[in-house]
This record gives structure tokens, sequence and C-alpha cells, in this order.
């Protein structure tokens, strides 16, 4: 083999070089763009699925606060009726009493 066939063949082996470099280099660039992809879809799945949840959850604590709440006004209801009824009868008793205390 002659200088001239070696300058060739390692003109041709760093032509090669190049383009296995250029072809990896690409390659890479490729895998890290489908990475971040994948990354922003898994990071978008995970918030709506937060979100999701987190919006179940209010429901239901919601849904149980208005049965609580119903249930103290059917309570307090029951309570002012009481105290209502209770009232009419004492109430001849206190108009007599301040009728008295004004007389005397």
């Amino acid at each position: 083999m002659g200088r001239k066939e070696v300058l060739h063949a390692i003109r041709h082996a760093e032509t090669e070089a190049k383009e296995t470099i250029a072809r990896a280099e690409s390659e890479a660039s490729e895998i890290i763009s489908k990475a971040r992809l994948a990354a922003t879809e898994i990071v978008q799945t995970g918030k709506s699925e937060s979100e999701s949840s987190s919006q179940s959850i209010i429901s239901d604590a919601r849904n149980e606060a208005e049965g609580e709440a119903a249930k103290v006004v059917k309570e307090g209801n029951s309570a002012i009726g009481s105290i209502h009824d209770g009232g009419e009868g004492s109430r001849e008793a206190a108009v007599k009493a301040v009728l008295e205390a004004f007389r005397s």
C-alpha cells in the first residue's frame, strides 16, 4: 500500500467517523426530545389527575358538610319551635306580671 492509498484510507475513515458522530448526535438529540416530550406528558397527566382527585375530595367534603348543616338546621328549627311553643303558655303570665307591676 502506497502513501497515497494510506492517506486516502485515512480520509475515508475520517469521513465515516464524522458521519457516525453526526448520526450519533442526531440520535441523541432525538432521544432527548422524546424524553422531554414524555416527561411533559407525565407532568400534565399528573396535574390533571391531581386536580380531578382534589375536585372529587372537595365535592365529597362539601356534600358531607351540607348533610351536617341540614341536620343542624333541622335541630335548630326544632329547638326554636319548642321555645316558641313553650313561650305561648308563659305569655299570659308575663303580660299579667307586667300589668301588675305598672298598677302597683
